[in-house]
């Protein structure tokens, strides 16, 4: 199976993501050639890789040392995690020419590139995600950060890592559950910006980690993202921008902190944030009801949640969008779709309209 290979435009921070089968003895590679050189490195992953993947866990305790986290999912996100990170980094003597591999999930990645990214000011990080959400979507644009209480990824940093390597084989010990969580985020990125691909989605469902279009696809989503990001990689554009990548997250994220983290996988999250972001984008006229329908069953194609599994209190929905970064001038900010395929972004949604769409979704009073 052919590599996927493809350039993050960043100028003097550009990088390549490469894509595919096998690409984890690059991975090998790079870190043999930096611990030559005398760079200190070291790596950190889950318990879940640890114990799916110990060959790859033994393959880098050969070259530096490894972290595993306390916790799986969002609960590694934490402010005590982070400080564990930092000890290590320090007890291991990195340098400012050392780097930090950060082998899982999309939590991973967040909190290793924090790390990396606040460590001595900064250091050099490398994406190896082994989730499919990682591979499409948070590996790729140098988003990092950790959760809090009042929300997630309230305090982080943006640090793009030196490259990423998504080996599509270690897709065949992720959980079904996982599996389609990724799913969510590849759903938004033919949604925002690509009808084909959404079609696509739509004929093939359902993907497997090892159906041979899925390299493919997730380069395709890559891409989307990566011009995205080069356009707006700050997300500082008044409108648009690298905002539209948050298309159903803005639901999203304040399902996952009200349910409690982990109680929700974040894709299943923004599964249901597509459809209530659908559901809101018809109610102010920018798509149809069919089109809501379709984004209702793809979610549901790829057993993803379409609405809540059990009622949260719609006013503790809303204080938690009230935190969400995403709010300017005290306004909510949300994405929504202009039919399949495009989106926009806007301020101009009334609060009582959010409180509608989430008693629809299976919110209670």
């Amino acid at each position: 199976m052919a590599v996927e290979s493809i350039s993050v435009k960043l100028g003097s921070r550009s990088y390549t993501v490469r894509i595919g089968a096998g690409v984890w003895s690059e991975v090998i590679a790079v870190a043999t050639e930096r611990t030559q050189k005398g760079q200190r490195c070291v790596a950190i992953t889950s318990p879940a890789i640890a114990s799916a993947r110990p060959e790859s866990i033994q393959a880098l305790q050969k070259l530096m040392p490894v972290l595993v986290t306390q916790h799986d999912g969002e609960k590694a996100k934490s402010v005590e995690e982070l400080a564990r990170v930092w000890n290590f980094l320090a007890e291991n003597r990195v340098a400012r020419d050392g780097a930090v591999f950060a082998l899982g999930g999309g939590v991973i990645g967040d909190l290793a590139g924090f790390a990396a990214a606040s460590y001595q000011r900064g250091i050099d990080f490398i994406q190896v995600p082994t989730t499919l959400l990682a591979m499409v979507d948070s590996s790729v644009g140098g988003k990092t950060g950790i959760n809090l209480v009042a929300g997630k990824n309230l305090v982080g940093n943006f640090h793009q890592p030196k490259a990423v390597f998504a080996d599509t084989s270690i897709l065949s010990t992720l959980p079904p559950r996982e599996f389609a969580a990724g799913m969510a985020e590849v759903i938004k990125h033919g949604l925002i910006a690509d009808r084909a691909l959404f079609a696509e989605l739509q004929t093939s469902a359902p993907l497997s980690w090892n159906s041979p279009s899925l390299p493919k696809i997730i380069r395709r989503c890559v891409e989307i993202k990566a011009e995205v990001v080069a356009g707006d990689e700050f997300e500082t554009q008044a409108s648009g921008g690298r905002a539209l990548l948050n298309l159903g997250h803005t639901f999203g994220h304040a399902i996952e902190a009200v349910a409690g983290y982990g109680t929700y996988l974040h894709g299943e999250a923004v599964a249901i944030g597509l459809v209530m972001a659908a559901q809101l984008s018809a109610e102010l006229g920018q798509c149809s009801a069919s089109e809501v329908s379709a984004v209702e069953k793809i979610v549901a194609a790829y057993q993803l949640p379409t609405r809540l599994r059990s009622p949260l209190a719609v006013e503790d929905l809303l204080a938690a969008m009230r935190r969400d970064k995403k709010v300017r001038e005290g306004k909510l900010r949300f994405v929504l779709l202009k039919g399949i395929g495009a989106a926009q972004t806007t301020s101009d949604v009334p609060e009582s309209l959010a409180r509608k769409i989430f008693i629809a979704g299976g919110a209670g009073a």
